[in-house]
């Protein structure tokens, strides 16, 4: 009894301290609903309209755009997506009024230097396909809408209106799912936007790989095909790629960035936490759990598990040798723990924030994306750095984490306002309903 108490104290005294955090290094910022968009059958999954958090430009930056999608998962059936229908994840009714902005979404010069006074927005993420997905019909039993492709149009298309077809500079951003979002529609924001504009893309996170999980199975390409055919996505998935290979295979990363002409950046850790408890050691390739102490602390993991996730970052690095070297492609790739480290303070720009080469991700991005320097590092193997902000998950209800899912890898979250830090924590969201 005295324990839990305790618990419940320490719970209650974080909260205050994270209030008081956030009170010094973010904002909220109300949401934006395009209710004419609705009639252009651009939708979440329930048919609510689709919306998105703006926080205006100032002074020098009010002709610069930083277009950031939020993360969550996807869906990739009928019994799946209608879970996510009326969540957060499926329904703009059910999305807070305001969310913090933090990290790379920072109004604040010393937090945030290179983008602070830019026009900065978080879409929201509602279709469960990371915004590609397109078909007409609607179930009447279902009323589930697949309609992510017309979503992210609408979106460009009610931001162009409020000003940045004047845009001088423009970023693509995304984290998780929103970071696959942003690979997959770089090229198509680049053509969107004016011409005489700089146009750059950014994927926190979003760096999903095909590569068996511990059972041998490859459980997220079959995954993934299966959310690319439930949502239609084929056809919104860039040509380059779908004209070689299955439709499926088009929505990881390593099939497609060889064809993207826009620039674009690439943050990760090579330990990524979702892409390792979700594709590397899901619940269905562990059926005795002997996994999951470690999934929830990588300072619980066995020898043995460390060495198959050294075998996974190596399968990684594998899967971005297709970036190449070239000034135009970027990346930050750490051997951090952790998922999705642009939108918190604490992992983007702050004196403990992780480093490679001595600089934090947000220098590497504005140095990367202001062509002051380029940027091109991946980390040493773990546990090598010691900057590192490793994810610690509660082990008593871990599915509530940030960047955690179900066993199947088909209902998840990838909500960063939780912190990712060195220690463990209860979870607790930046949203205010």
């Amino acid at each position: 009894m005295e324990n839990a108490r305790m618990s419940q104290v320490l719970k209650f005294n974080f909260l205050v301290f994270l209030l008081i955090l956030l009170k010094a290094e973010g904002f909220f910022v109300p949401i934006t609903y395009i209710e004419n968009a609705v009639a252009k059958g651009a939708v979440c999954l329930d048919g609510t309209p689709p919306a998105y958090h703006f926080d205006k430009g100032t002074g020098s930056g009010i002709n610069n755009w930083f277009v950031h999608v939020e993360g969550g998962g996807w869906c990739n059936n009928v019994t799946t997506c209608l879970a996510r229908k009326s969540t957060r994840l499926g329904s703009s009714k059910e999305m807070a009024k305001q969310v913090a902005f933090s990290g790379l979404l920072s109004d604040k010069e010393n937090l945030n230097p290179d983008f602070y006074n830019w026009n900065r927005i978080k879409v929201r993420y509602c279709d469960g396909a990371s915004f590609t997905g397109d078909v007409e019909e609607v179930d009447s039993d279902t009323n589930l809408h697949f309609r992510g492709a017309r979503v992210f149009g609408a979106v460009i298309e009610d931001l162009m209106a409020k000003g940045m077809k004047n845009a001088e500079n423009a970023i693509l951003s995304g984290c998780s799912a929103g970071g696959l979002t942003s690979i997959l529609h770089c090229d198509r924001f680049g053509a969107l936007v004016p011409a005489s504009a700089k146009v750059k893309c950014l994927s926190d996170a979003g760096y999903f790989i095909n590569t068996k999980d511990v059972s041998g199975a490859q459980h997220i390409e079959k995954f993934y095909s299966q959310v690319v055919e439930t949502h239609g996505s084929a056809k919104n998935l860039p040509r380059s790629c779908t004209s070689r290979l299955s439709p499926g295979l088009c929505f990881f990363p390593q099939y497609v960035v060889s064809q993207i002409t826009t620039p674009i950046f690439f943050v990760n850790a090579a330990y990524d936490s979702w892409q390792i408890k979700n594709i590397l050691a899901p619940g269905v390739a562990d059926p005795h759990g002997r996994w999951h102490s470690c999934k929830l602390d990588i300072n619980n993991c066995s020898a043995d598990q460390l060495d198959v996730m050294q075998g996974f970052r190596s399968d990684f690095l594998r899967a971005l040798a297709v970036v190449g070297n070239t000034s135009s492609k970027g990346m930050f790739i750490d051997s951090c723990y952790a998922h999705c480290q642009t939108e918190m303070q604490e992992t983007w720009l702050r004196s403990d924030s992780p480093v490679l080469q001595k600089t934090t991700i947000a220098k590497a991005v504005g140095d990367w994306y202001f062509d002051r320097s380029p940027f091109h590092q991946i980390d040493c193997p773990y546990p090598c750095n010691p900057t590192c902000h490793n994810r610690v998950f509660e082990p008593d209800n871990p599915t509530k984490n940030a960047t955690n899912v179900p066993n199947n890898t088909t209902n998840g979250t990838s909500n960063t306002s939780s912190s990712a830090t060195r220690v463990s924590f209860p979870h607790l969201s930046k949203e205010v309903s």
